[in-house]
């Protein structure tokens, strides 16, 4: 079962894991977007890991609730909403049980990863942190390592694509040969997850 301390210790390795990888993220996102990807992300995570620690939320739901609001509240441009979506609807789906199983849990990262979907309005192959997130969750039900692999394979299959969302969509064909900065974050963000689970 998973308890609140467990969805801490996911959200403080995610923000370690943003803090490592922000230069990379903005790297990213440079020549398709607005090259502050990363840092957008590195306040945004910043910021939930000090609220986590000032507010102690006792259930999974709170904690991921919590860790949404702060990502809308802090993180610029279009990552923040998408993030703080995920979060707040997974969060939400938990309801108010102390613990949960690796089932319920997934069925909850489903029901974000569908809110996400449906506020970018974004379907896998379209070079979004979709192509990493929708993997990840169908895998989920086998393992935390099998959610993590998924999520890096389709972060890493958006670099061929042509971007259909987003602002790399306005630049057509230029956007082919570029990984998406969101779906390289979506698997950061499996990751963190698969090591806190210790898989």
């Amino acid at each position: 079962m998973l308890d609140a301390d467990f969805f801490r210790r996911w959200m403080t390795a995610a923000a370690a894991s943003v803090d490592r990888a922000a230069d990379r993220l903005t790297e990213l996102d440079s020549p398709i977007g607005d090259a502050d990807h990363g840092s957008n992300l590195r306040r945004g995570f910043t910021a939930v890991r000090a609220a986590l620690e000032e507010e102690s939320p006792d259930t999974p739901g709170a904690v991921l609730t919590l860790a949404g609001r702060r990502l809308v509240s802090t993180v610029g441009g279009a990552s923040g909403p998408l993030y703080g979506m995920l979060l707040r609807r997974t969060g939400k789906a938990l309801g108010d049980a102390a613990e949960v199983s690796e089932e319920q849990f997934a069925g909850a990262l489903r029901v974000g990863v569908d809110a996400v979907r449906a506020l970018g309005g974004a379907a896998p192959g379209d070079k979004t942190m979709i192509d990493a997130l929708a993997p990840a969750v169908d895998a989920l039900g086998d393992s935390f390592a099998a959610a993590r692999s998924a999520a890096l394979a389709g972060a890493e299959a958006t670099t061929p694509l042509r971007a259909r969302k987003g602002r790399a969509s306005y630049l057509g064909e230029r956007s082919v040969g570029h990984q998406d900065p969101g779906a390289a974050s979506a698997a950061l963000l499996v990751a963190a997850l698969a090591e806190v689970a210790g898989e």
